[in-house]
């Protein structure tokens, strides 16, 4: 209908433009794709090589590229881009978000992000739960959202189970008042429980003097932030042991 004589899915990420076999995608391969979460390619994270991609695109004869993924992925489908107008190719580069974490600009919801939002409100709503069941009970959930918190957020808005919600993008202090330790303390008399949702990206300037992990099987040397969620409870433990 289109005059597209054939669609191929690249395997393993950016890589696997010039080190994997491409998957030829009929309608019988990609018929119940959307029922699995994921991807049936592969991914891959960092450690690529924008010329080789390029190269194989050109030998491969493609003419449209769609590439799906987060913010980094689309950081480096511009780069992808920008070497094919170098090269002054006739291929059309398209990014398609793709994130979780819904942290693309421009956009109001990327793919993904409604599911994890469904998700995230069954951890509340068990944590929920536990908290209630005990006699100042607290329960305590993190999220995922390094930059931004629009996982948690709109959890919180969807559950009506969360007394706080502390996101990237909102500082808070513990200490004094009007602290987060003190809200918690009126919270506890008012109701006897309470449910914290919070995004792993927040909090982390008390963090500080944690070292961040660095996983050093990524070829992108991405570092990753200090766990703040053990933190908070423990902060929240040595306040009212």
């Amino acid at each position: 209908m289109y005059w597209v004589l054939r669609v191929l899915g690249i395997q393993g990420g950016y890589p696997g433009f010039y080190s994997r076999n491409t998957v030829p995608l009929t309608p019988k391969v990609v018929n119940d794709i959307h029922k699995r979460g994921g991807t049936i390619f592969g991914t891959s994270y960092g450690g690529h090589d924008t010329s080789k991609i390029v190269d194989s695109i050109e030998d491969r004869g493609i003419n449209q590229v769609y590439i799906l993924g987060g913010y980094g992925t689309q950081y480096e489908a511009a780069m992808v881009f920008e070497e094919v107008r170098r090269r002054g190719l006739k291929v059309a580069v398209v990014g398609i978000p793709k994130t979780i974490d819904n942290d693309i600009p421009v956009i109001d919801k990327s793919i993904g992000f409604d599911t994890a939002v469904e998700e995230a409100q069954r951890a509340i709503s068990s944590a929920h739960v536990e908290a209630e069941s005990a006699e100042n009970g607290i329960g305590d959930v993190k999220l995922m959202g390094r930059y931004s918190g629009f996982i948690a957020m709109y959890a919180t808005l969807a559950s009506r189970d969360v007394d706080c919600c502390l996101i990237p993008e909102s500082p808070f202090y513990m200490e004094g008042p009007g602290g987060l330790l003190d809200f918690i303390e009126r919270r506890l008399k008012e109701k006897g429980h309470m449910v914290i949702v919070i995004a792993e990206g927040s909090g982390q300037e008390f963090l500080s003097g944690h070292p961040p992990i660095v996983n050093k099987q990524e070829a992108s040397a991405d570092q990753l932030l200090p766990d703040v969620g053990p933190w908070l409870s423990k902060k929240i433990k040595d306040h009212f042991c």
